[in-house]
């Protein structure tokens, strides 16, 4: 049998405001990419946290977490795994970092509304940054930097999760 070229891997980075929408496409992404046959790791913020629990959430502790996640997630990378990061990841140079330890790094800009972003927080973590009860919380207390020059931008408040999928899919396809 002819020798077959590993397909290249790459991180598939998602960032948006808590309940833009992150979690839920990089599930289905994972889902579609490892029914296809393709090694897939899912880094999440939600989960994530609990390897590095002693993480704060003011901007050095934030970037410091991230760097963190952009390491192992290039060195997952480096060994053939398609790794879908989703993190709010609010600071642009943040993510800058972490791309520029990737090969191949594709930025996914989740875009809604705060407004909608707070009619979708089923945590109520919205709710208790406004009432003081959680500190430093990304779009209310603490700024969302939007990507400048992301390779994908979905508006999950406009279009429906399939069509999202769809698109990232449609991009990602240049890869596999």
């Amino acid at each position: 049998m002819p020798f077959q070229p590993e397909k290249p891997a790459f991180v598939l980075w998602l960032t948006g405001l808590s309940g833009s929408g992150k979690t839920t496409l990089a599930d289905r992404l994972a889902q579609i990419l490892t029914a296809q046959g393709r090694k897939v790791e899912r880094l999440d913020g939600d989960t994530l946290r609990n390897l590095f629990p002693n993480t704060g959430f003011d901007r050095k502790s934030r970037d410091e977490h991230i760097r963190r996640v952009g390491y192992l997630a290039s060195r997952l990378e480096h060994h053939g795994v398609i790794v879908i990061a989703s993190f709010i990841s609010p600071y642009r140079d943040s993510r800058q970092f972490v791309r520029t330890l990737c090969k191949h790094f594709i930025e996914v800009y989740v875009k809604a509304s705060l407004d909608e972003c707070k009619r979708r927080d089923i945590k109520g973590l919205y709710q208790k940054a406004q009432s003081g009860q959680i500190q430093q919380f990304t779009g209310l207390d603490d700024p969302y930097e939007e990507p400048e020059h992301p390779e994908i931008i979905v508006d999950t408040e406009r279009d429906p999760v399939n069509v999202c999928v769809d698109k990232i899919m449609a991009y990602i396809k240049t890869y596999l």
